[in-house]
């Protein structure tokens, strides 16, 4: 056995001395970590085994405690920001020494006062750093199935690959391109609908209801945009699905859907460049 930076252990009473005591693992005398002498149980004596979690103290040295910080090595806790600096943040955890945030591991500015979750890793010089970089810590095996609403921190967001979420500060979740509208942003918690269960245990998510629940509201938003524009929108469903994400935060289909709804209720009709209010066709 080895001591393992970052992590809960137990370890053995190897030697007393005036400031503390000193632990190694079992086998493994030679390799020791000093427990300072105001953690040391009260009639703790060579032999006994306790736990501790060994860190790096401010001048850098290896050193062990019995208080248990907020998580270990490739763990997700939520922390908060104790203060700033010129090379990173540092986090309020548990014990004396602030855990280091990295700029390079931040998925966005953070100022002091900020709660958000973190994984703690070795970096490495074999200090103990944080990171807002979730992707590879967070678990797959989540208690959740498709159209459950489920809650979670968006920790990144990715052109290419979507909005990467940690569903209740624990569990691996993407919000795909095509399921993305509306103004998101890294460091908002979200509200979602669970859209796919992958083989591995990842999930898809959707900020939006399935079609039939939405029809209802996105025919309302449509009608509010030709009515903010003078009683007619300056294009129709045949317009690039581009243009219409952008100007309505809807995909094609479900503009195609919700004019349809409007049509039906006869509260607007198709024109050439567009889709006009009917006379008398508001609520």
């Amino acid at each position: 056995m080895r001591i393992e930076v970052g992590k809960k252990q137990k370890l053995q009473v190897v030697k007393r001395v005036e400031f503390g005591v000193y632990l190694a693992p079992e086998g493994n005398p030679e390799e020791r970590v000093l427990l300072p002498a105001k953690q040391v149980p009260a009639g703790c004596s060579a032999g006994d085994e306790l736990e501790v979690f060994v860190y790096r103290d401010s001048k850098d040295r290896l050193i062990s405690t019995t208080a248990q910080p907020a998580l270990s090595v490739g763990e997700v806790a939520v922390l908060t920001v104790a203060q700033t600096g010129k090379v990173g943040a540092f986090l309020s955890w548990g014990l004396e020494k602030d855990l280091f945030l990295p700029f390079r591991e931040q998925t966005r500015p953070v100022k002091v006062g900020d709660s958000f979750p973190v994984a703690l890793y070795v970096d490495k010089s074999g200090r103990l750093c944080a990171t807002m970089k979730l992707y590879h810590y967070l678990r797959t095996d989540s208690p959740y199935k498709k159209d459950d609403r489920v809650t979670g921190y968006l920790y990144e967001i990715s052109r290419q690959f979507g909005a990467f979420v940690a569903v209740d500060d624990r569990y691996s979740a993407l919000i795909p391109p095509r399921e993305m509208y509306g103004q998101l942003k890294a460091g908002e918690r979200i509200e979602a609908r669970v859209a796919a269960v992958h083989e591995d245990g990842k999930l898809d998510l959707s900020v939006r209801d399935k079609a039939y629940l939405m029809i209802g509201r996105d025919a309302e938003r449509v009608m509010e945009a030709v009515e903010r524009e003078g009683g007619e929108l300056p294009f129709n469903d045949k317009a690039a699905p581009e243009l219409i994400r952008a100007k309505m935060q809807m995909s094609k289909n479900e503009f195609k859907r919700a004019v349809g709804h409007l049509l039906k209720e006869g509260r607007v009709e198709i024109t050439q460049k567009g889709i006009r209010k009917k006379d008398g066709g508001g609520r």
